[in-house]
């Protein structure tokens, strides 16, 4: 169920920046393989959604030490933490701290990953 980045596909153009995800929600009773779903009371009570990941930022930045030593070269490479979503990932969000976006037509969710309250991963984790 889950679309994968390609070389030919439209997210190819797309950069997601820092702690942030990029997710197509799921259609109301769409449910996964091991049968994790919401139903549409929750999503519209909680304000809770569940989606596909389709794209993730590079993560959390890393302050770069400032060095004031005049041997060592000007090429502070930025250093991130990773996020835990991954590309595939069924998120479980909170729809408050997400901004909803078109884009080709289609709806996405743009989510920091601070409000995703839970992945599933179709892999071992």
């Amino acid at each position: 169920m889950a679309l994968h980045i390609t070389s030919d596909n439209k997210f190819k153009k797309l950069i997601v920046i820092g702690d942030r995800v990029l997710v197509r929600p799921a259609k109301p009773h769409e449910k996964t393989d091991s049968g994790l779903y919401l139903p549409p009371g929750v999503q519209e009570k909680e304000k809770v959604q569940q989606g596909y990941v389709i794209k993730t930022g590079p993560g959390y930045a890393i302050p770069v030490p400032v060095d004031d030593e005049p041997w060592k070269t000007d090429e502070d490479h930025v250093k991130y933490v990773p996020l835990q979503a991954k590309e595939g990932d069924l998120a479980i969000f909170l729809l408050s701290g997400a901004t909803e976006v078109q884009y080709e037509n289609d709806k996405y969710y743009i989510v920091p990953q601070s409000a995703i309250l839970m992945l599933e991963r179709e892999e071992d984790i």
